[in-house]
């Protein structure tokens, strides 16, 4: 299965460099048999809707389209979601 992980941030952003740091470190952790996990990266500056909807929040991370978390990643939390993520 793969898991599709996509964080919505901006250029310059340092809580959205502070949570693709930690996304890629618990990526990397992740045990055997877990999902694979596909990270993708926007930019509230390339995208209107985005900018309306987030401007407030970033870095907002989506897993499968829905909303995890913003501003600050907790890595444990990110971890149980993406274990469970169908």
């Amino acid at each position: 299965m793969d898991v599709e992980l996509t964080l919505v941030g901006k250029p310059g952003c340092h809580l959205c460099d502070d949570a693709r740091d930690v996304i890629h470190a618990v990526i990397a952790d992740l045990p055997a048999g877990a999902p694979s996990v596909s990270v993708g990266e926007v930019s509230i500056l390339d995208d209107p809707d985005l900018h309306e909807r987030y401007v407030e929040e970033i870095p907002v991370v989506l897993i499968g389209g829905r909303v995890h978390t913003y501003w600050r990643v907790d890595p444990a939390r990110l971890r149980t979601a993406l274990l469970e993520a169908e």
